[in-house]
């Protein structure tokens, strides 16, 4: 056996020092058929181990400082042959693919980026033309107040809404037997008409409707308008009949029960300016005193008149 290794070791050196000569750099694919003829049959990969060993430790010493590092890449290049075909198989098989799917992923990436961004510019040009069509159509209170109505007036006399036109009137629902508030804005009412009238040369029709239907009938109706201006104008009707228009002027309403079989009515407490058209205008609250209630009014129909 020892002259069996020794034999290929010799043969082998041999081969090293032509190599080493020639000075060209190990090739994989031809250094590897030599080394294999070299190597007995049946002697496994312990022996074929002990042949690598043997060389290198003997080619060591004999090679130059400059061939040195030609023949450290060989015995990288053959002692990791396998791993640098499996190596190679990875940069071949999995580079292209791994590549392609990274540009797909981009592609894909930025299709999506694309669509958002367009849909969102979309939607905000969608909501900016919403916008302009609001600021020039009509106001969308004028539309959801007001309405016709088929009423009957302190005097018994059938009353429609078409009735008004031509005229400026301010409405008020309520109730004659409200304790204090309905009296309270009907006379604020009334007050504030005849400053317009003074002041600004306006006609204002009040007019005062009531959620009462089941009491104020037209006889108490009469008599309570008495109470606040000779122009006030009071209108009743049925259940049906007031809870249309109550409904059309969106004014809420709803009956309290108390003792004695009494109820007093719950109600919105809002005047409603309405133009000769009968449109919606403005409406005004309970914080409104006579003179903010004047002057509001008469702002109002200016703007209007300048339209």
């Amino acid at each position: 056996m020892a002259s069996i290794i020794a034999r290929n070791v010799n043969k082998l050196r041999f081969l090293n020092s032509r190599l080493t000569q020639c000075r060209s750099p190990p090739i994989p694919d031809r250094t590897l058929p030599l080394l294999q003829p070299a190597v007995p049959l049946g002697i496994g990969i312990q022996s074929f181990a002990m042949y690598q060993r043997c060389l290198f430790s003997t080619s060591t010493a004999t090679v130059n400082p400059e061939n040195q590092g030609d023949a450290n890449s060989g015995e990288g290049e053959k002692s990791g042959e396998s791993n640098k075909s499996s190596d190679g198989g990875r940069a071949v098989r999995g580079g292209p693919i791994s590549w392609l799917s990274f540009l797909l992923l981009v592609a894909t990436g930025a299709g999506v980026l694309f669509y958002y961004d367009r849909e969102k510019k979309q939607h905000i040009e969608e909501i900016n033309n919403a916008s302009e069509a609001v600021k020039q159509g009509p106001s969308a209170g004028k539309a959801a107040i007001g309405g016709p109505f088929n009423l009957i007036n302190h005097d018994g006399k059938n009353v429609t809404d078409r009735d008004f036109l031509g005229k400026w009137t301010l409405i008020y629902f309520g109730f004659t037997h409200c304790p204090d508030i309905c009296p309270d804005e009907l006379q604020k009412l009334a007050t504030a008409v005849d400053k317009i009238k003074e002041k600004a040369g306006i006609e204002i029709v009040p007019v005062f409707i009531s959620v009462d239907p089941e009491r104020d009938t037209v006889e108490q109706v009469r008599e309570y308008v008495k109470e606040f201006h000779p122009k006030l104008i009071g209108l009743t009707g049925t259940s049906d009949e007031i809870r249309s228009v109550a409904r059309a002027y969106r004014v809420y309403y709803m009956k309290i029960a108390e003792e004695d079989s009494d109820y007093l009515v719950d109600h919105s407490i809002v005047m409603y300016l309405m133009s000769p058209n009968m449109q919606f205008v403005k409406f005004f609250g309970k914080n409104n005193d006579v003179d903010a209630l004047a002057d509001g009014i008469v702002k109002e129909i200016k703007q209007y008149k300048k339209q």
